[in-house]
């Protein structure tokens, strides 16, 4: 169960509007969290914010402590989700009340036009009560698979055009995505959002880092919280690119966390999915083995395991760049606001649709991401309890050898 603050937190972050590479609404929500927690974090060189140390050399220093005793394979543990969802960037004003539009990431592929859209700039969304969007003449990605560009028409209750009533603020400067009844809202246990994907995961995180802070300040995590996954893990790649984690001396392992379309055996409201691997790579067999033991102490009957093939996730990036790599995933209604799963503000299949997932599932992620953070975990030999349970079994068939 989620706590009532820590509801609030989540709710929190998923008011904050982001798509790839304008992701300051939800830096600033977290940092200013971290901040009244006494959570140490950081910003990277390219925006990425780093989380539960203070500096990049204090990254490095972590990453380098050398250890010894029983504790000395102890990895430390890099918990990854990313800030954006996919969406558009304004390219040029058309008129005083229409706008240009570049899409970038997933997104519907029908029943488009007339869609309702939030729009926001660096300060604030500019749509509300008072000033209407709706998206226009979408054309697709010539492979077909999400929105190439569209127009933005806006609609002001007073008469006076949006460019005009924000002078000064250049189309350039204006985003957005996909509006519904409000940023996110509850329905039984089902909590629908505009963007589950991945600020459900940023939350995760923060919570963790919080919780920690608190009762292990000295805990072996980093979160890192990315920018651009989804137009192919720029934030988390350039982030590999500053050379941080070269020549390191201590053992770590990567946790993806993401928000991942419901498949077969990955279902909304039967606990979070250990995820063994996305659609381009299966996950590193160690490290999952501890993971998955975890669950089941923690989450007996509580969690999934899937191979989450719908999509690829950052931890494509970190195996590519050879770091051990763990999933964990939400089940996630309407994937890219797809309307798969239909459910509220989906009047039509596979339309513009809220994302949802359940919050019992959120709870038990933030449960398993606690437990994963637990000192004595076999990361050493993470086979010893499967290997003693064959031998048992071997050696009753000695006879009949």
């Amino acid at each position: 169960m989620l706590t009532a603050k820590r509801l609030s937190l989540l709710k929190n972050i998923l008011r904050q509007p982001a798509v790839p590479f304008r992701e300051q609404h939800v830096a600033r929500c977290v940092s200013t969290y971290l901040t009244q927690a006494g959570v140490a974090h950081f910003f990277d060189p390219v925006g990425n914010l780093v989380v539960g140390v203070a500096t990049a050399t204090a990254y490095r220093r972590l990453l380098n402590r050398r250890i010894t005793g029983v504790d000395k394979n102890e990895p430390v543990r890099i918990f990854i989700a990313h800030m954006d969802h996919p969406g558009f960037h304004g390219v040029k004003w058309l008129s005083p009340n229409r706008l240009a539009v570049k899409w970038y990431g997933g997104s519907p592929l029908k029943h488009l036009a007339g869609a309702r859209l939030w729009v926001a700039d660096d300060d604030v969304e500019v749509t509300h009560s008072k000033v209407q969007a709706r998206l226009l003449k979408p054309k697709l990605l010539k492979a077909g698979w999400a929105i190439d560009s569209a127009e933005v028409q806006f609609q002001t209750s007073d008469g006076i055009p949006l460019a005009e009533r924000y002078a000064g603020r250049r189309a350039k400067k204006l985003f957005g995505s996909f509006a519904f009844r409000a940023h996110c809202w509850i329905s039984g246990k089902r909590l629908y959002t505009r963007a589950a994907d991945d600020l459900v995961g940023v939350f995760a995180i923060v919570s963790t880092a919080i919780d920690l802070h608190r009762r292990n300040a000295g805990a072996p995590f980093i979160g890192l919280l990315t920018r651009a996954e989804e137009v192919g893990f720029v934030g988390v790649v350039k982030h590999f690119e500053l050379g941080w984690l070269d020549g390191i001396k201590r053992p770590l392992v990567c946790v993806s966390l993401e928000a991942s379309r419901t498949l077969p055996g990955a279902r909304v409201g039967k606990g979070p999915v250990v995820r063994l691997g996305d659609r381009r790579t299966p996950f590193e067999s160690g490290a999952l083995q501890v993971l998955s033991a975890v669950a089941e102490k923690v989450l007996p009957n509580a969690h999934q395991r899937r191979l989450m093939d719908g999509g690829a996730c950052e931890a494509t990036a970190t195996t590519a760049w050879g770091l051990p790599t763990v999933g964990i995933t939400l089940p996630l209604g309407n994937y890219h606001n797809q309307g798969f799963e239909g459910g509220m503000d989906c009047p039509q299949a596979r339309g513009p649709a809220p994302e949802f997932v359940h919050l019992d599932d959120v709870g038990g992620e933030l449960k398993l991401c606690r437990a994963l953070m637990s000192p004595g975990l076999p990361w050493s030999d993470p086979w010893q309890k499967v290997r003693a349970r064959l031998m048992k079994n071997t050696l009753s068939y000695n006879k009949l050898l």
